[in-house]
C-alpha cells in the first residue's frame, strides 16, 4: 500500500523572531530599532503576513496527507521522502536553500508577502494552495524544470545549488588555483583579445574566487558580475542546458594569468579546479553554513547537474 502524500511547508525564521530571540521582548526589540531610526511595526507585520501566509498553506493540505514542517536552517538534516510535495512559504531565495535537497520531487512556490519579492521562483500565493497540492501530488500540474549546478570533489564529496555555486576564500584572503576544463565539449570566453592556447588549456589564477550559475542564478549575482563587466555572453534561461562563470577580480603575475575569466558549459563540459591554497570552501545559493572544504592539491569539478528542480507554473 502506497504512502499518502506528505506536505513539507518550508519557511524561515523571520526578522522579527530573530529580534525577540535577541532581545528577549517586543519592547526591548522596538527600543532597538528606535535607537537606529527604525520602527518595529513594519517588521511586526510582515511577519504577521509570513505566518498568516503560513497557517493557510497548512489548512489547504487535503486531510488524508500527512504534513510537517522544516525551518531553513535545519534543512541540511531533513529527510525528503519521494511521495513529498514541498511547498516553500517565503521568498524565492528559500526555493534555491529547498532546492538542493530533494530528488525530484514537486515544489510550490508560495509568495508569503507580495509585492516585496520578485516572484520568480514564489509564484503564487497562499490561497492558491489547495487547488495546486491535489495536481501537484498527481504529476498533473505544469511544472518547469530548471537546471541545477553540480559541485564534485576529488574525494567524492558533492554539493548541488539553483542559482549558483561559489569557489573561494572563505573571507577576503585571495583564492590560489589552476582553471582548467573537463568533460566532451568546453567552451571559454575570454576577455583578452590574445588568450594564447585552445579553449581547454589550464591557467594558474589568484582571484576573489569563481562563481558557475545556472539560467536561475541569472537573474542575480551572476547577472551582477555579468553587468559589471559589461560582458557579451548571452545568459541561459532557467531551463537551458548551459551555465555560465565568471572569475571575480582575476589578478595578473609573473605566475597568474587572467586570460579566461567568464565563460559558457554546456552539457557535458565543466569547470575544473585544483586548489593552490591552504583552504578554500564551495557553497550554493549562499549558504555558507553548507559548505565544501578544500585544500592543497584538491580538485573540484562543476557542471550542470544530473537533477532538476520541477517548480509548478
Amino acid at each position: 500500500m502506497s504512502l499518502a502524500p506528505r506536505a513539507v511547508l518550508v519557511h524561515r525564521t523571520t526578522e522579527y523572531e530573530e529580534l525577540l530571540a535577541r532581545h528577549g521582548t517586543h519592547g526591548q526589540a522596538a527600543f532597538f530599532l528606535a535607537a537606529r531610526g527604525r520602527s518595529v511595526d513594519a517588521v511586526r507585520e510582515r511577519h504577521e503576513r509570513a505566518r498568516r501566509a503560513l497557517a493557510e498553506v497548512a489548512a489547504a493540505v487535503p486531510l488524508t496527507w500527512r504534513q510537517t514542517r522544516v525551518e531553513r536552517a535545519d534543512l541540511d538534516r531533513f529527510l525528503f521522502g519521494p511521495e513529498d510535495v514541498v511547498v516553500v512559504v517565503g521568498q524565492d531565495g528559500l526555493v534555491a536553500n529547498a532546492a538542493k535537497y530533494l530528488t525530484g520531487q514537486p515544489v510550490v512556490g508560495i509568495d508569503a508577502d507580495p509585492g516585496r519579492n520578485p516572484g520568480v521562483l514564489v509564484r503564487h500565493r497562499a490561497v492558491d494552495a489547495r487547488r495546486l497540492l491535489p495536481y501537484a501530488a498527481g504529476g498533473r500540474a505544469a511544472a518547469d524544470e530548471l537546471t541545477m549546478v553540480a559541485a564534485v570533489t576529488d574525494d567524492a564529496q558533492r554539493l548541488l545549488a539553483l542559482n549558483e555555486i561559489y569557489v573561494g576564500p572563505p573571507g577576503h584572503q585571495t583564492a590560489r588555483y589552476t582553471l582548467g576544463f573537463g568533460g566532451t565539449r568546453a567552451e571559454a570566453a575570454s576577455r583578452t583579445a590574445s588568450a594564447p592556447g585552445p579553449a581547454g588549456a589550464a591557467e594558474a589564477q589568484a582571484s576573489s574566487g569563481v562563481l558557475v550559475g545556472t539560467g536561475t542564478g541569472a537573474t542575480g549575482w551572476l547577472r551582477s558580475l555579468w553587468q559589471q563587466r559589461s560582458s557579451t555572453l548571452a545568459l541561459p534561461a532557467p531551463a537551458d542546458a548551459r551555465l555560465a562563470w565568471f572569475v571575480r577580480e582575476a589578478w595578473p603575475s609573473p605566475t597568474t594569468g587572467t586570460s579566461r575569466v567568464e565563460g559558457l558549459l554546456d552539457a557535458g563540459a565543466s569547470l575544473r579546479l585544483t586548489v593552490e591554497s591552504d583552504r578554500l570552501v564551495a557553497f550554493g545559493d549562499g549558504l555558507e553554513s553548507d559548505a565544501l572544504e578544500l585544500t592543497w592539491g584538491q580538485t573540484v569539478e562543476l557542471s550542470i547537474a544530473d537533477s532538476r528542480l520541477r517548480l509548478v507554473g
